[in-house]
């Protein structure tokens, strides 16, 4: 059984990005595993593993515009479903 089902990916585009801000919120905010957070003060890929993905979509909204959404269910994946 996989602990955190979703991964989650997407993009932010903003203004005055912060990674280390927005891993930091994450991480204190949000049951999950594999943060990535990279980009710069413009444009931040997130990469999460979580079970609550609607969350850390609201929260990305909340720093800019989000594109390129991608949440595909791990489990189905492992038993060779379509994500």
């Amino acid at each position: 059984m996989i602990e955190y089902k979703f991964d989650t990916q997407l993009l932010i585009e903003g203004h005055n990005l912060s990674e280390d801000t927005i891993n930091e919120y994450i991480t204190n905010n949000f049951e999950g595993d594999c943060l990535l957070a990279v980009g710069d003060d413009e444009l931040i890929k997130i990469h999460f593993h979580t079970n609550t993905p609607w969350k850390v979509l609201e929260y990305c909204t909340s720093l800019g515009e989000i594109y390129d959404i991608v949440i595909e269910n791990m489990e189905r994946q492992t038993l060779g479903l379509k994500g």
